[in-house]
């Protein structure tokens, strides 16, 4: 069934409407503990989620304890923001508590189309092919939030203005960044974009702070994470089960060795069990419910977690399916090339999603393919044994 990209950005403001009703307390989870992909359709109270305003509610309840156990804390905006733009290149001057940061994204224009043009953000730039028609806005991720090595945590532009000791982790920070960036563009016609119609892609670590800023950013209209492994599209749970099995894989308490993508709060459950997560990265993914999805990966690479990602994924699918917008989430996993390489064999997927969400095409877009011969259902009795509603 083909669903209209125009149909999924109506569903917005009811989405937007339905906020308003009260929903559960989160309760005490100290003794939490679950080794298979917490239900998305239970709130960690035990109530059922059977409504769309339910779900509004649970992607609430998800959201504040993905940042407060693993990402770290979105701040709101700014106590101000100054923009100014000029050829192709738009200045954001943020201030807040008495101090200011300026960064610079630049705008990429096509040769082809008609402004204001559709948009794709890309997260240090963008490793897929630039779509035709569509402008690119490339932001250094880094100068916002380092992420080199353990001894990052706390630099880059977002730390000076909230504080080397801010709980985010840097795809916190870059996604706060994103919300800036959209800001800034519908303060600025000048710029040619337009702001119904952008999305955002990266690949690797970019892949990761991409789906981050899909899942917190609620004007994007198409999130294009590729390869982004774990810490983006993988589950903790699952990869942990495959390491243990002898596929060499990226875990928790790797990446926490590694990097700072992620708050230091993540650490105690990094560092002891990933059961004592009330979430999973099915739980990020479907935080972009119902808007455009498309996962990007690579079955060669172990490292990326192909299959963790998969099962994640495909659970994470299931918001979609609840929702009746299947059309709107779609996972492709390619054959082994070489890591962040976009093959030919997925520009057909990537040009119907592109189609669908910047053009509002009527395009193929229910898509779940891999060349791993994985094989992963919902229910799935060893990692997510729970059913799917239909949302009224």
């Amino acid at each position: 069934m083909f669903i209209s990209s125009s149909y999924l950005l109506a569903l917005l403001p009811l989405l937007a409407v339905v906020k308003a009703q009260a929903c559960p307390t989160i309760p005490d989870l100290s003794s939490y503990n679950n080794t298979v992909l917490p239900d998305p359709f239970t709130f960690l109270n035990g109530q059922k989620v059977a409504t769309f305003a339910d779900w509004e509610c649970r992607k609430k309840e998800m959201s504040i304890l993905l940042q407060q156990d693993e990402l770290g804390i979105i701040p709101p905006r700014p106590e101000s923001m100054n923009v100014s733009f000029s050829g192709t290149t738009l200045t954001i001057t943020a201030t807040h508590a008495g101090k200011s940061i300026t960064f610079a994204p630049t705008i990429k224009y096509p040769t082809t189309g008609t402004a204001p043009f559709p948009a794709l953000i890309g997260m240090g730039g963008i490793s897929i092919p630039s779509p035709a028609g569509v402008a690119i806005i490339t932001f250094n991720n880094e100068q916002m939030a380092q992420q080199d090595t353990l001894a990052s945590r706390g630099l880059g532009l977002f730390f000076n203005l909230y504080g080397a000791d801010a709980s985010a982790g840097a795809m916190s920070a870059w996604a706060w960044a994103v919300t800036l960036i959209m800001d800034a563009l519908e303060q600025t016609p000048a710029a040619r974009i337009n702001t119904a119609r952008v999305g955002v892609s990266g690949c690797s670590r970019n892949g990761k702070g991409a789906l981050v800023a899909g899942a917190f950013e609620p004007r994007l209209v198409l999130t294009i994470p590729q390869e982004s492994g774990s810490g983006g599209t993988d589950s903790w749970r699952i990869s942990d089960f495959i390491l243990s099995t002898g596929v060499l894989t990226q875990t928790a308490s790797e990446i926490v060795q590694e990097n700072v993508w992620l708050g230091s709060s993540f650490d105690q459950f990094a560092n002891t069990s990933v059961d004592r997560l009330p979430f999973d990265h099915h739980s990020l993914g479907a935080l972009v419910a119902p808007r455009g999805l498309f996962v990007i990966d690579n079955v060669g690479i172990d490292w990326l977690g192909p299959f963790p990602s998969f099962g994640a994924m495909v659970s994470a699918r299931a918001a979609w399916t609840a929702m009746g917008v299947t059309d709107a989430m779609g996972i492709s996993q390619a054959a082994s090339h070489d890591h962040c390489a976009f093959p030919s064999t997925q520009q057909p997927q990537l040009n119907a999603f592109i189609n669908k969400f910047l053009f509002d095409q009527a395009t193929d877009t229910d898509i779940v393919e891999t060349a791993g011969n994985y094989t992963f259902e919902v229910p799935n009795a060893q990692w997510a044994p729970w059913s799917v509603p239909t949302l009224v």
